[in-house]
């Protein structure tokens, strides 16, 4: 089944009333894993960076994410309503700066919850879980990155605990076209 069908096929099944339940990722969800990761990225094709999809992405991504699965400062996190995947979270245990504390801090990327499953918990659980995964390491901070321009997105982060402490800009160096 294709990555694609995958998220079409489990849209239809999301329930409200039903339970948030977050697991690691095995290389067993990889089919998930790349669903839903590729439908984050594709669902900013206007943003200067996300937007830029190489070809073959969907080969790239396989061996990308599989190769994440198999890491051991790393977790996927995917979260199940109904017995069905609709969202996942990517948390990373990172070095910090030689020069500043903490030195190691969790990361926290490629969020996405499908947008029939959102409001209703679905981040919220991931992200607990990701705090756990955290606090179980040792780590004593959580930092992400997100698309900016989102009033919405930014309101969940901030409801969540996290505040903006920088932002990154971007300047091509390429002549446009």
């Amino acid at each position: 089944m294709t990555a694609g069908r995958l998220v079409e096929r489990a849209s239809s099944t999301v329930k409200s009333a039903a339970a948030t339940h977050v697991r690691p990722a095995t290389p067993r969800d990889l089919d998930a894993v790349v669903a839903l990761r590729l439908a984050l990225l594709r669902e900013h094709p206007d943003h200067p960076i996300y937007g830029r999809l190489r070809t073959e992405i969907d080969r790239r991504a396989r061996d990308l994410f599989a190769a994440q699965l198999r890491t051991r400062t790393e977790t996927i996190l995917l979260a199940e309503v109904a017995g069905e995947v609709v969202g996942i979270l990517r948390c990373v245990e990172s070095m910090g700066s030689p020069l500043l504390d903490p030195a190691r801090y969790a990361y926290v990327s490629s969020v996405y919850v499908r947008p029939e499953a959102r409001r209703r918990g679905v981040l919220r659980a991931l992200v607990s879980e990701a705090e756990r995964w955290s606090r179980a390491r040792g780590l004593e901070q959580m930092r992400l990155h997100n698309v900016a321009g989102s009033v919405q997105a930014e309101c969940a982060w901030e409801a969540l605990g996290f505040a903006v402490v920088e932002q990154v800009r971007l300047r091509s160096l390429v002549p446009e076209r």
